[in-house]
């Protein structure tokens, strides 16, 4: 076989499959968003999923906006990690699914569906963190180590926090770790990666 195509060309083609899975993502998040405009009473809104539907809002958002680093490694890219990055990608697309599922028959409200899926939902959670570090080495080991510890430590304890919240049906803590989570995240962003370079 001839030459590979250089980085640049691959990455466009692999950002372009990768937008797709993220455009289906977002458009699951707005459209279950607009649901509450269209038909403000037939589902009881709850806060905390609200939270996480903005947090995966904001994850979906920097995810894009910050892949394109993969592309300035200059690595020629295999099918292995092309495979990888789709998965990561349908990570996302999964969550977004579990926090907007087709049908709401079966329960009281969006409070009662959450309770009922949050072992799911928080094992997607987690498993994006760690597959998170294993994108973050896909880019080179010197922008690993640029990221310093406290990006190390950010997703332990998020993979920490979100396998207990698996298993916890507590109110109280579920709305402190959405408000912890969304802050760390909004200040993580802003403070890292507020420009692309």
């Amino acid at each position: 076989m001839e030459a590979a195509v250089n980085a640049a060309e691959a990455y466009s083609h692999i950002r372009a499959v990768m937008g797709m899975v993220v455009g289906l993502s977002l458009a699951r998040l707005l459209t279950g968003l607009a649901g509450f405009v269209q038909h403000p009473k037939k589902e009881r809104i709850y806060l905390v999923h609200l939270g996480w539907v903005a947090f995966l809002f904001l994850m979906l958002v920097h995810f894009w906006w910050w892949e394109h680093r993969l592309a300035a490694t200059g690595h020629v890219l295999g099918f292995g990690a092309f495979l990888f990055l789709i998965l990561f990608c349908s990570l996302f697309y999964f969550l977004c699914v579990l926090l907007f599922p087709t049908e709401m028959k079966e329960y009281t409200g969006y409070e009662d569906y959450f309770f009922s899926r949050k072992g799911w939902f928080f094992a997607f959670l987690a498993a994006l963190f760690v597959t998170d570090i294993a994108d973050t080495l896909l880019k080179g080991r010197d922008y690993f180590a640029a990221l310093g510890l406290e990006y190390i430590l950010r997703n332990i304890v998020f993979v920490a926090l979100f396998t207990t919240a698996a298993f916890i049906a507590n109110r109280r803590f579920h709305q402190g770790l959405i408000a912890f989570a969304l802050i760390y995240q909004v200040v993580w962003i802003f403070r890292t990666y507020d420009l692309l370079t």
